[in-house]
């Protein structure tokens, strides 16, 4: 059982800052922020849960089944991620390629301690806790202190970074695939590339909060799970659970922003009229539709949005909402199982886009293109998708992130190329500077 209270109090960025400061004494954290985003899926303003009572870490292939498990025991909050290469365990898939940072496939912890805001009321939930542990924690957020440089945009150590995937190869590797949708083997594919470095230390709070002071999204995360850091300014919805309903929120389609007004509007109107992004949206969104028919109850599946524009710090972007009723009979992690991963990081049909993934690129996704997020003590969920998004070993001091873009029969190389370059833009930022 879990001792809860909750207090008036606004969620400021000063209080973001303290309570991933204080946050860094466990070895298992997550913090995740909407950075003041609401919809009508909104549950909650920013999570934190820290201090594992219990830990799962799980491989192929027996991952979703020990999460079941896991998950059935205790009916309680759970924090973690779900990793790309779980396709493997899905599908009859694989991966070989490097693996730079060799994260668990599936990692989730049960906190002790859980803080969420809502509406500026914070509440708490402890695990055999009592208010004097949570006014004792409260005091020591409130009086932590935030270092003098903490919001300073300069990077003390500039981190030099290579490309998996050297430009000439970007562009060779474009050509298979197009050659692949021009024979009918697939229709859309992801094609994702790594930006790496080995050898060089970052501050990971630090990183985040700048990461996510650039690009405000509405599904942001922190994630420290012992050595292993989730970086995430995430834009994107992976599938969210409520009671029996679901939702997923695939993005495909993507344009820059602009200071000028006009010029940022006319960019807004182009990416909206754009044949070529919609037509990779609503294959998606066909995608999507399947995946979730065969867990929905009959004839509930529904397309809420078609190709809605939603502009954030950095880009604009067009999103689709889907929807369904959840049959009864179908567990959270079995619901999870039946849609991953997000179709929006794989292409069409699913299987086959995967295949040619899995041929063309020369790193291991791992966590990038898989989930992050968290279960509710009800079995609901609401999981983001792994993009926008720096990994970090702290051990190994090894850091990763990988950009990609959908090809189509109407894809120019050239221009998906710039479009990587534009969605690395913030991580190379806050790491190079």
């Amino acid at each position: 059982m879990r001792y809860k209270i909750s207090k008036p109090f606004p969620l400021t960025n000063a209080l973001r800052a303290r309570l991933l400061l204080w946050a860094q004494q466990f070895e298992h954290v997550a913090w995740y922020d909407s950075n003041d985003h609401q919809d009508d899926l909104s549950a909650y303003d920013a999570l934190l849960a820290v201090d594992a009572s219990e830990v799962i870490k799980a491989y192929i292939p027996n991952a979703f089944a020990s999460l079941e498990e896991f998950q059935s025991t205790h009916n309680d909050w759970l924090f973690g991620y779900f990793s790309y290469d779980l396709k493997n365990e899905i599908e009859l898939l694989q991966s070989k390629h490097h693996d730079l940072m060799k994260f668990p496939d599936l990692y989730f912890f049960r906190p002790k301690r859980v803080l969420y805001w809502k509406e500026d009321q914070v509440f708490f939930e402890y695990l055999e806790g009592d208010e004097g542990m949570i006014h004792s924690d409260w005091h020591a957020i409130q009086n932590t202190t935030v270092p003098k440089d903490f919001f300073a945009s300069e990077n003390s150590h500039p981190v030099s970074l290579r490309l998996r995937t050297e430009k000439e190869q970007y562009f060779e590797k474009f050509n298979t695939l197009h050659d692949h949708i021009q024979r009918g083997d697939i229709y859309e594919v992801n094609f994702c590339q790594e930006f790496y470095a080995e050898g060089q230390p970052i501050d990971a709070v630090k990183t985040y909060w700048h990461l996510n002071e650039i690009s405000k999204p509405p599904f942001a995360s922190f994630v420290r799970l012992q050595e292993k850091f989730v970086l995430s300014a995430s834009p994107e919805r992976f599938l969210k659970k409520k009671a029996q309903h679901l939702w997923s929120q695939p993005i495909k389609g993507t344009a820059p922003r602009s200071s000028d007004e006009k010029e940022d509007q006319v960019f807004k109107k182009q990416l909206e009229n754009n044949p070529k992004e919609r037509s990779e949206n609503i294959m998606i969104v066909d995608l999507v539709r399947n995946d979730l028919s065969r867990i929905a109850t009959q004839n509930s599946v529904r397309v809420l949005e078609l190709c809605d524009i939603r502009s954030y710090s950095q880009v604009h972007q067009m999103l689709s909402t889907i929807a369904c009723e959840l049959n009864p009979e179908v567990s959270s992690v079995a619901a999870i199982r039946a849609t991953f991963p997000m179709g929006s990081m794989t292409g069409a049909p699913k299987i086959a886009a995967m295949r040619c993934i899995e041929a063309v690129e020369d790193a291991k996704r791992g966590v990038y293109s898989g989930a992050v997020g968290y279960f509710t003590p009800e079995s609901d969920f609401d999981f983001n998708v792994v993009i926008r998004t720096i990994l970090y070993d702290a051990s190994k001091r090894c850091i990763s992130f990988s950009v990609g873009g959908a090809i189509t029969i109407q894809a120019n190389a050239t221009d998906e190329y710039l479009e990587c370059l534009l969605k690395a833009k913030a991580m190379r930022q806050v790491l190079e500077a």
